[in-house]
């Protein structure tokens, strides 16, 4: 019977050390109930919100959290509270054996601050055995309407009353459209593309208020002039009668990418009036697809437009133009027309440009333009009245008319690369006016400014 209870006792000793020892490998499981705090409630006046998520120790052995920190410090809008004490910083934070701890954050805003951010982002740190987690923060701060993963299921308008922010993404059903009324501002998260499979209807005025304006939801320095700072806008290829005019469009990864041609005998997007600017990737990009734009300024992009697979173009009157400079390097020709199709079969393409501007400085590109025609299909390029600039021969495959300013300075007023200042209006000597032909028929230039009765000026701006 002795022998029995001693037994006993070492067993209980045993386990009783076991569930008290410490697990040190970085082999070590942790789990958090999720990976990132959303407080999805808009503050219309000084607020905070209280959120909580849990620390879970799946070991059978205790664990010791060597750090667990709100990155931002004492100055960020957000404060937590650690199994019950307050703070920044919390070191050696124990958690017993299938135990769990909770964590709580609370935000306070104040919407009416004027240079608060859409969207207020801190994280939490969590140290243990040589492992490190974060827990991210997002809470909105200025007033707008914010739609995270946002549906257009049913016609719909979009006023001017408060900006929009999109979060997640932005989808257009198909046979649906979203109109956007002028004095729109459009406010993209970094993950929020916007996919349209029905129609999208955004439509502006010519003065600054009153320009649909679509950029990335930072706000502050520097990440306010980072292009790549959120997806883009996609046309699949459902998608048709798209218009967009007296537009902005900045900063985005890629800036209207359209694929395959439209269902009708309209142009997938008519592109009219509109800014398309320090885009990293693609500014206008259409796969065997259609397009017609006028008065559209491209500038500063890693391609400015790119036609490939065939398709139907027209370009009359845009300024397309690139400066290397510390955001976008200028390493690729600002015109690529190609009827090439990814399985190397071609397709027809027609592509008609006027009165138009390809041009630029500052990088490794010696051909402005490149035409790539491959196979026996239709190729249809012309350019009528153009000032571009190309070291080598013209193209045969492209017949250059009318005014032919080639390697020519365009004239800018002011350009400035260091501090990225660019102002592509023409100065008062500039080669470009007075050199398109009077046939396009175009009365207003990208300002909205009446065009020369005579003889009008090349690129998106009258002189």
């Amino acid at each position: 019977m002795r022998k029995s209870i001693w037994a006993l006792g070492i067993i209980v000793i045993f386990f009783a050390c076991r569930k008290e020892s410490i697990i040190t490998s970085n082999d070590a499981l942790l789990n958090t109930s999720i990976d990132t705090l959303h407080y999805d409630t808009v503050f219309t006046s000084v607020g905070s919100i209280t959120k909580s998520f849990k620390i879970f120790n799946p070991n059978d052995q205790k664990i010791i959290l060597s750090n667990i920190q709100l990155m931002g410090g004492a100055t960020s809008y957000f404060k937590i509270n650690v199994d019950g004490t307050a703070g920044t910083k919390f070191n050696d934070v124990e958690i017993n054996a299938n135990d769990s701890l909770y964590v709580f954050a609370m935000v306070t805003i104040n919407p009416s601050t004027a240079n608060l951010a859409f969207i207020i982002r801190d994280s939490i740190r969590i140290d243990y055995n040589g492992n490190t987690k974060f827990i991210q923060l997002d809470a909105f701060g200025q007033n707008a309407n914010f739609y995270r993963n946002k549906r257009i299921t049913s016609d719909s308008t979009w006023n001017n009353a408060l900006p929009y922010v999109i979060l997640g993404s932005l989808i257009i059903d198909s046979a649906k459209t979203l109109t956007i009324s002028k004095g729109c501002k459009i406010y993209c998260n970094a993950n929020a593309p916007i996919i349209v499979n029905g129609t999208l209807k955004a439509i502006g005025e010519k003065y600054d208020s009153t320009r649909i304006q679509f950029t990335g939801d930072r706000l502050d320095a520097p990440y306010k002039d980072f292009p790549g700072s959120w997806p883009g806008i996609y046309f699949s290829r459902s998608s048709k009668d798209n218009i967009m005019q007296f537009c902005n469009i900045k900063n985005a990864y890629q800036g209207v990418i359209l694929q395959n041609p439209a269902s009708n005998s309209n142009p997938k997007l008519t592109l009219q009036e509109t800014i398309l600017d320090n885009i990293f990737d693609i500014a206008v990009g259409c796969s065997n697809s259609s397009l017609d734009a006028r008065n559209c300024l491209i500038s500063n992009c890693g391609y400015n437009i790119f036609l490939t697979a065939g398709g139907s173009y027209n370009f009359n009157h845009c300024t397309v133009i690139s400066y290397g400079n510390n955001y976008v390097q200028h390493k690729n020709s600002v015109l690529s027309i190609s009827n090439v199709s990814g399985s190397n079969t071609t397709n027809i393409i027609n592509c008609i440009i006027k009165n138009s501007i390809f041009y630029g400085e500052g990088g490794i590109v010696d051909d402005e333009i490149i035409i790539n025609k491959k196979g026996t299909t239709a190729f249809n390029a012309s350019f009528e009245n153009v000032l571009y600039k190309m070291k080598s021969n013209d193209p045969t495959e492209a017949i250059f008319t009318g005014n032919k300013l080639k390697n020519i300075n365009p004239g800018f007023d002011s350009i400035d690369v260091g501090n990225r200042y660019f102002n592509y209006r023409l100065k008062s000597n500039s080669a470009a006016i007075n050199k398109g032909a009077l046939t396009t028929g175009l009365l207003f230039d990208l300002d909205g400014n009446n065009r020369n009765i005579g003889l009008p000026d090349l690129g998106c701006y009258e002189k």
